[in-house]
């Protein structure tokens, strides 16, 4: 009878002792998700978002302010030279102005050479219209004109002229010119849709035009915008056949304003 009783108990021990280590597990388990969770929020800053800044035209010390005071970091990787625009100031970041990025995310600066720089012009001939975009971009220069004619394949580089003037691969150019395209198109392909681009400032207005195959037409500034400055901060309030289907390479007129009361809402 004693012997029963003494493994009664010594299973009744077994059985706790087993219940205790499984509930330790499950605790373990239990903590090391939620620390593990943790780390990821702080390491990602996940949820932690800002919407980055506008930097144009700033200098680069106004440029580190602004950044500071929206928890995100400025980096300088490129220069241009436009003629028209202050030296030293930004002339294009990325992301974009409005984005949604992480806190102590870095914004990439192109800044306005103080003197002209020359690059050496690419060879553009069969890329696609993003394809140049990207090339040009990647060495300093703008996208102008698109310039559409007859050809079997649609939105393939033909030729590439600076300023009225053909320019060929290799030659140095003065670095952030516009560089116009002479483009093919079929004429089964020749449509595309207008987007609307009123909210945008001048420079995101024409990528967005460009991404539609599309040229910027007319450009009209009220009249209190007065310098080169005034118009890079102006945004668009008024634009042609937005949402309407029309041919590729057709200009589109666009209005800009510093009032942002003429501006509609979406």
């Amino acid at each position: 009878m004693a012997q029963k009783k003494n493994e009664d108990i010594n299973t009744g021990k077994k059985d706790r002792w087993i219940w205790k280590n499984l509930i330790g597990a499950v605790v373990f388990v239990a903590v090391l998700l939620v620390l593990t969770s943790v780390s990821l929020r702080i390491i990602t800053r996940h949820g932690k978002t800002v919407t980055a800044p506008d930097f144009t035209n700033l200098s680069i010390q106004e440029a580190k302010n602004v950044a500071a005071q929206s928890e995100v970091h400025v980096k300088v990787v490129d220069s241009v030279f436009v003629r028209r625009l202050p030296g030293g100031v930004v002339y294009r970041q990325q992301p974009k102005a409005g984005a949604l990025v992480k806190k102590g995310r870095s914004i990439f600066l192109t800044i306005n050479s103080v003197v002209p720089r020359k690059v050496v012009m690419p060879n553009l001939y069969g890329y696609s219209i993003t394809e140049a975009r990207t090339e040009l971009k990647n060495r300093g220069l703008n996208l102008g004109n698109l310039r559409y004619v007859k050809d079997i394949a649609t939105n393939t580089v033909l030729a590439q002229s600076c300023e009225g003037k053909e320019v060929r691969a290799g030659d140095l150019v003065v670095s952030g010119s516009f560089i116009d395209l002479k483009v093919g198109v079929n004429k089964d392909d020749d449509a595309t849709l207008v987007p609307r681009v009123i909210g945008m400032k001048y420079v995101p207005a024409v990528d967005a035009l460009h991404d539609h195959y599309l040229n910027a037409g007319r450009v009209r500034f009220d009249e209190g915008i007065r310098s080169y400055a005034d118009s890079v901060n102006a945004v668009v309030y008024k634009q042609d056949a937005a949402g309407e289907t029309r041919s590729l390479g057709s200009a589109i007129n666009i209005y800009l304003t510093l009032d942002p009361g003429k501006v509609p809402a979406k």
